[in-house]
């Protein structure tokens, strides 16, 4: 503190007594300081004591009865990524809870209605850090912190899913999205759950499961042309059997296109194209010969091949074909169905079934005429486009037999 000397007063020791009073003064003056320092006025009492403000800030100051508990506990690892990671508070409630990996994702979750706990909305990846940040406050409304970290396991055997269709194409309204599991799974409610798909427009769509490596899903009805549909595979972390976790992040997109479903009439021997609901265009045909007759029901174009083989022997047919180059191939059923061009059929488009189980259209050995029916059909369809047969002898095909859902019923569809 400087102290500039008052206007008379000696300077160099000239008065002394003058002195003296100055350092009374500045004395004075800094007990005055130091009594305001000390918390006196209209809150203290007589004796010095603090009767007021005093006793509420020592009780704000007072640490939160609240305790966060995170399981599981910092530097831990090998953790699992499933069903480990618990945050709860006790003598109090929570407040804030955020999981983060290194990069910087979140971990959604909820805090019950109670307070009590924390719930991950989904599993964590595999061989990843995590950091856990948790706040609770008592009825005070004090605060108390507790922060985690801790490493997930790393799988010894892992499995993956191979979909269909692929990303950023365009696909007809009876696409379903199909996913085949590299290993058999035995915790399909938790690979399900590990699977978003989203609509542009909303629709319901659901899962089923054929056998224990294929999921499909797909709305009640054909989609809607135009929709836009976004699936997100979050498989990195599922256990989908004992000790087998996934290992794939991906998210796929895909469009559908105009709307488009044939009509095959067996017994008429003829084809409708429908377009928005409206006949497009009508095709003579030949469908399965007796005792070889195409199945009935509702099927999707998975595949299309302008040239390919066709061998009898593949499909249980033992030599009784063998056609190296049939052209505008697209198949029905993974058991050997297709709609295709067919150069040997002489008059039986139209008039009478000849083939074994196929659809045939007239074309030309190597499918040079675009004006062919073939021709025409091929270049005006694509993959999960619809193909409809009716009025065949043979049963209804195997929803399982190809992309085939369609034909179970939305109720039996979604148990």
């Amino acid at each position: 503190m400087n102290v500039r000397p008052i206007r008379g007063a000696s300077v160099g020791g000239r008065s002394r007594g003058r002195d003296k009073r100055w350092a009374l003064i500045v004395g004075g003056t800094l007990l005055a300081v130091t009594a305001c320092g000390g918390g006196g006025g209209s809150g203290s009492g007589a004796d010095g004591k603090d009767k007021g403000k005093g006793s509420t800030a020592a009780a704000e100051s007072k640490q939160s009865e609240a305790v966060v508990t995170i399981a599981p506990k910092t530097g831990a690892k090998d953790v699992d990524t499933s069903g480990a990671l618990k945050i709860t508070a006790s003598k109090g409630k929570l407040t804030e809870v955020s999981v983060k990996d290194s990069k910087g994702a979140k971990i959604d979750g909820e805090i019950s209605a109670d307070g009590a706990g924390w719930t991950p909305a989904t599993h964590l990846a595999a061989s990843t850090k995590y950091e856990v940040h948790a706040v609770a406050k008592d009825s005070a409304g004090r605060t108390a912190a507790e922060d985690s970290s801790f490493t997930t396991l790393s799988p010894q055997n892992t499995f993956i899913g191979n979909f269909t269709p692929e990303d950023g194409s365009t696909v007809g309204v009876g696409m379903p999205f199909s996913v085949r599991f590299t290993r058999g799974i035995t915790k399909p409610a938790d690979v399900e759950k590990a699977i978003e798909i989203k609509t542009e427009p909303a629709v319901d769509v659901e899962g089923h499961w054929f056998g224990n490596d294929r999921l499909d899903f797909r709305p009640e009805k054909y989609w809607k042309a135009g929709t836009k549909v976004t699936v997100k595979l979050n498989l990195d972390g599922v256990e989908g059997r004992k000790g087998v976790y996934g290992k794939q992040s991906k998210a796929v997109s895909f469009t559908i296109g105009r709307d488009q479903v044939s009509i095959v009439d067996a017994a008429k021997h003829t084809m409708k194209v429908m377009r928005d609901g409206k006949l497009y265009k009508t095709i003579p045909v030949t469908t399965g010969k007796p005792g070889y007759a195409t199945w009935n029901g509702q099927m999707v174009i998975s595949e299309k091949f302008t040239v390919t083989r066709m061998n009898g022997d593949t499909v249980g047919y033992d030599g009784e074909y063998d056609i190296k180059d049939v052209p505008h191939a697209m198949r029905l059923t993974n058991s050997g169905t297709f709609v295709h061009g067919n150069y040997w059929g002489g008059g039986a488009f139209g008039n009478y079934n000849a083939s074994h189980g196929c659809i045939g259209l007239r074309d030309v050995r190597g499918g040079y005429d675009g004006s062919a029916p073939a021709a025409w059909f091929f270049n005006h369809s694509m993959v999960g486009d619809v193909v409809v047969v009716k009025n065949s002898t043979d049963p209804t095909v195997d929803p399982a037999n190809g992309l085939n859902g369609w034909n179970i019923s939305w109720a039996d569809w979604k148990k």
